[in-house]
């Protein structure tokens, strides 16, 4: 088999309104695959700004793509 371009795989869970929000993005966005919608998405906010830390003893479900509410103890930005 040919070596992999990108040889490592991220598996990540959605609830139905973080996939469509994804897809939405992406069609906007005329991303040719969902892949690089997402590769997008995390060079962006890699490197942004902004964003919360999360706080010790943070769990997986507390972090959602949609929701309003996060838990961490940097700023936001008061723009979500």
């Amino acid at each position: 088999m040919a070596d992999l371009e990108r040889p490592q795989r991220l598996q990540i869970m959605l609830t139905d309104e973080e996939l469509a929000a994804l897809e939405n993005w992406r069609f906007e966005k005329r991303m040719p695959s969902r892949s690089a919608a997402v590769r997008e998405l995390l060079r962006r906010g890699l490197s942004s700004d902004g964003f919360l830390t999360a706080d010790a003893g943070a769990k997986s479900q507390d972090f959602g793509v949609i929701s309003a509410e996060r838990v961490g103890n940097g700023s936001s930005d008061s723009k979500r």
